[in-house]
């Protein structure tokens, strides 16, 4: 009897130990405590990692962040799954919930749906959207404001153009790149409103060549130069202004990049680039999360005093570049200040007035 009492002791012990244990575990969890590391990936859209814009400034704030972290990049670190089609996104979204990372990105509006879906089925994991809202109690919303840095680029290419003719070219119609293509005709509708404004769309956000045929179109129809918000198509644009400049380098075939600082997509032709600091958001997030103070519900806005927009340095060979340069911090401080509210939409364009 007594050795059956003791036998029934030991097992209550175990049980209790291993209970005990799991609710340890569970409580560990959160925010990367301890005895576990936080981790974080993120699922990027068809644009891919290396879109040299969008994704690839995402990944870029996300390596940043493992880095100065101390994470390894892999499971239990952090990584990336990148999308094909459309019909990856809840498959990879879901794959990275499996592999047990904490907080996982759907980078870009494309991924919305997919988002919405896996959080309301995997509550005990934490999502971000960027350039969305979903509205969940796991998910954050990332969004910025586009029209800021596009108002800057529109104010570069007035004071740059010598033809008055310049382009702009849209990935696909949808808010994102309406707040971009806003920003620009009022930076032109500030500095200079007599300067032609051509604005096509390629409808897609990964297909360099329809970027570059309108590109071509644009530039020997007389433009100058062409701002391009559109992911990946917007390469395009850089492999025909290069291919131009190379033909005739006493002409000036200037491009304007998108997203991350694209100088390195060509130095006699990349004046400048909008930027839109996802790398900055994404790195800023992730430490939030691991230090217990995710903002689930909410919506995270980044604008120019946040550090979540601007302009990248103006070409050295712009021949004006100290003017533009005084202009543009002239700009940046009226709208930190809120002297000027730049415009998101097209129909607020039509009534802006920066005086």
């Amino acid at each position: 009897m007594k050795k059956l009492n003791v036998a029934m002791m030991l097992s209550i012990v175990l049980a209790l130990g291993t209970l005990l244990g799991a609710c340890g575990k569970s409580n560990d969890n959160k925010g990367g405590g301890k005895g576990k590391t936080f981790s974080v990936a993120m699922v990027t859209d068809i644009g891919g990692v290396d879109d040299k814009s969008f994704n690839q400034s995402s990944w870029e704030g996300l390596e940043k962040f493992g880095k100065k972290n101390g994470l390894k990049k892999g499971k239990g670190g952090y990584d990336y799954l990148q999308s094909q089609s459309d019909a990856d996104y809840t498959t990879n979204l879901n794959t990275l919930v499996r592999q047990g990372f904490d907080l996982v990105y759907g980078i870009g509006f494309l991924m919305t749906a997919a988002v919405d879906e896996i959080a309301k089925q995997q509550k005990n994991t934490e999502f971000a959207i960027v350039d969305d809202q979903v509205k969940e109690p796991n998910v954050a919303s990332v969004l910025f404001k586009e029209q800021e840095a596009g108002f800057l680029a529109g104010v570069a290419a007035a004071l740059t153009t010598k033809s008055n003719h310049v382009g702009f070219i849209g990935g696909m119609k949808v808010p994102v790149i309406e707040r971009f293509e806003s920003g620009f005709l009022a930076g032109i509708k500030a500095v200079k409103p007599a300067v032609k404004v051509d604005v096509q769309f390629a409808g897609a956000f990964d297909k360099a060549e329809f970027g570059q045929a309108i590109a071509s179109k644009m530039y020997s129809s007389g433009a100058d130069v062409i701002f391009a918000a559109a992911g990946a198509t917007g390469n395009g644009l850089f492999k025909e202004a290069n291919d131009r400049k190379k033909k005739d380098p006493s002409k000036d075939f200037w491009a304007i990049g998108v997203d991350r600082d694209q100088a390195d997509m060509g130095p006699d032709i990349v004046l400048t680039s909008a930027l839109k600091r996802v790398d900055v958001a994404v790195e800023d997030l992730s430490q939030k999360a691991k230090d217990g103070k995710f903002p689930g519900g909410k919506v995270a806005l980044y604008g120019l005093a946040e550090d979540g927009v601007g302009l990248a340095p103006i070409n050295a060979k712009a021949t004006n570049k100290a003017e533009i340069e005084t202009a543009v911090n002239d700009w940046i401080n009226k709208i930190k200040s809120g002297a000027v509210k730049v415009p998101g939409t097209l129909n607020e364009v039509d009534t802006f007035s920066a005086k």
